[in-house]
C-alpha cells in the first residue's frame, strides 16, 4: 500500500504532538520541518530565564522522535506551491505532500514602535532567554541593579516572569557580591487590569498578589518608544537598560506570504475540519479558533486532525471540530497559581500544585513516563544552572 505524504510544518505543540500520533499509523509517511532543532516547552521559558534549569523548557526534537517513523528536516519553509502539492524551502529544497499541517506558532509583534527591536529583551526563545539572563549578570557585576525593571505587557508571561524577576535579582546581586539593591521589578500594561483576558476576580487576586512579591504595577500605561537608556510611557521616559517585550504576538510571515485567507485576528480562516484549503490544515496558534492562543488548543488540534487523517484513511467521514474550553492555569512566583476551571477558581498552593501536574501530563505527551517524569523534576525542584560569570548555581 502506497503511504499517504503527510508534510507538518512546526516543531511546536501541535506539530510534535500530531506528527508522534499520525507516525502510529503505517499508512502515513511523516515528515515535520522546523528551523530549530528542539521543542520549546513555553510554560517553563519564564523559569529557565530566571534561573531554572535549560533542560525543562529547551528539549532536543531528537530526543522525542526517537523510536518514532518520522522523517526531520531542519528548514524555513518559504513558499507553498499548490499546483503541485509542494512545500518550498529557503534553500531551494521542495518536499512533496499529500496532507499539510501548518502549526507554525506565533512571532513577535512590536506594533511598530521605534527602538523595541532594538533595545528590549524577549522570553519567546532559549536564545533570548540566554541573552535577558547573561545581560541580567553582566549589568549586576559591572554597574549594580538597573533602577527600573520594566516587564511589558500583564499577560501570562509577562506576570510569571515579574513575579519571580524579584527573587531573581536578589540572588544575581549575591552571586556577585552587590549589596546595594535599590530596584524596583515595574508590569506595564496598556489595558485597565492585569490578565485583561481573564475574568476581574481572577485578575484582582493576581494582581494583589503581585504587589506582596514587590512588583509594581502601572495599567493603561502605552508604550510609544525605547531608546538605549529610557522606556517612553504615556509621553514620559523612564530610565532603564532593562524593558522586557512581552506584550505582542504576531501571525507567521509564511501564512501572509503565501496568501492564506486571515480574519481581523491576523489568523487563518479555517472550515470546521481544520482546513484553510482542500488537504492544508491549519492547528494551533495559526487557526482562528475560539480558544487558539494556548498550548491545549494546540494539542487538542494535532489530536483532532491526527485522528481526522485516521479516519479518513479508513474510509470514514472527518468529525466535525468542537472547541473545547482550556482550563487557565498562571504561575504567578513560588507556590501560588491563579487557575480558572470553567466557573470554578483556585488559587495559591493548590492552584500551583495544579499547574505543577499539568506539567508532567504535558512532558508526557511528548515522551515516555521516565524521561517525563525526570523533566518535570527538575521543574518542580528549582534545579539549577550556573550563574555565566562567576560559574556559581542560582535557582529561579
Amino acid at each position: 500500500m502506497k503511504q499517504k505524504q503527510i508534510l507538518i510544518l512546526g516543531a511546536g505543540f501541535a506539530g510534535v504532538k500530531a506528527a508522534l500520533r499520525l507516525s502510529a499509523d503505517r499508512r502515513f509517511n511523516v515528515t515535520l520541518v522546523s528551523e530549530d532543532d528542539s521543542f520549546r516547552y513555553y510554560p517553563a521559558l519564564y523559569h529557565s530565564a530566571t534561573g531554572g534549569s535549560r533542560r525543562v523548557s529547551d528539549i532536543p526534537l531528537g530526543e522525542l522522535l526517537d523510536g518514532h517513523q518520522i522523517s526531520f528536516v531542519r528548514a524555513r519553509a518559504v513558499k507553498l506551491d499548490r499546483a503541485n502539492c509542494q512545500i518550498i524551502t529557503k534553500g531551494g529544497g521542495r518536499l512533496p505532500y499529500d496532507s499539510l499541517l501548518v502549526a507554525l506558532g506565533m512571532g513577535t509583534s512590536y506594533f511598530g514602535i521605534q527602538g523595541l527591536p532594538d533595545y528590549s529583551y524577549g522570553i519567546k526563545s532559549i536564545e533570548e532567554v540566554k541573552k535577558f539572563k547573561d545581560h541580567l549578570h553582566q549589568q549586576m557585576s559591572e554597574n549594580g541593579p538597573d533602577h527600573h525593571y520594566l516587564v511589558v505587557g500583564a499577560g501570562p508571561t509577562g506576570v510569571e516572569l515579574a513575579a519571580v524577576l524579584p527573587a531573581y535579582l536578589r540572588q544575581v546581586a549575591a552571586c556577585h557580591g552587590v549589596k546595594k539593591r535599590n530596584f524596583k521589578v515595574e508590569l506595564i500594561e496598556a489595558a485597565p487590569r492585569v490578565m485583561p483576558r481573564l475574568p476581574k476576580d481572577v485578575a484582582r487576586a493576581t494582581a494583589r498578589h503581585l504587589r506582596k512579591l514587590g512588583v509594581v504595577i502601572h495599567t493603561n500605561q502605552k508604550v510609544e518608544a525605547e531608546n538605549s537608556h529610557n522606556l517612553i510611557i504615556n509621553g514620559k521616559p523612564v530610565p532603564s537598560q532593562t524593558v522586557v517585550w512581552t506584550a505582542g504576538l504576531a501571525c507567521s510571515p509564511f501564512l501572509n506570504d503565501n496568501k492564506f485567507t486571515l480574519t481581523e485576528h491576523h489568523k487563518a480562516q479555517v472550515d470546521s475540519y481544520l482546513q484553510a484549503e482542500a488537504n492544508i490544515y491549519i492547528l494551533g496558534d495559526n487557526a482562528d479558533t475560539k480558544y487558539s492562543g494556548v498550548a491545549q488548543t494546540a494539542l487538542y488540534d494535532a489530536v483532532f486532525v491526527a485522528n481526522n487523517l485516521t479516519r479518513q484513511a479508513d474510509g470514514k467521514q472527518p468529525r466535525v471540530y468542537k472547541p473545547k474550553r482550556p482550563i487557565y492555569v498562571t504561575p504567578t512566583g513560588k507556590r501560588w497559581a491563579s487557575v480558572v476551571w470553567g466557573p470554578w477558581r483556585f488559587y495559591g498552593i493548590l492552584g500551583w500544585w495544579l499547574r505543577r501536574l499539568a506539567d508532567l501530563v504535558a512532558y508526557h505527551d511528548f515522551e515516555p513516563w521516565w524521561p517525563a517524569s525526570q523533566r518535570w523534576l527538575a521543574l518542580i525542584n528549582d534545579q539549577e544552572e550556573s550563574c555565566p560569570l562567576c560559574g556559581s548555581h542560582q535557582a529561579s
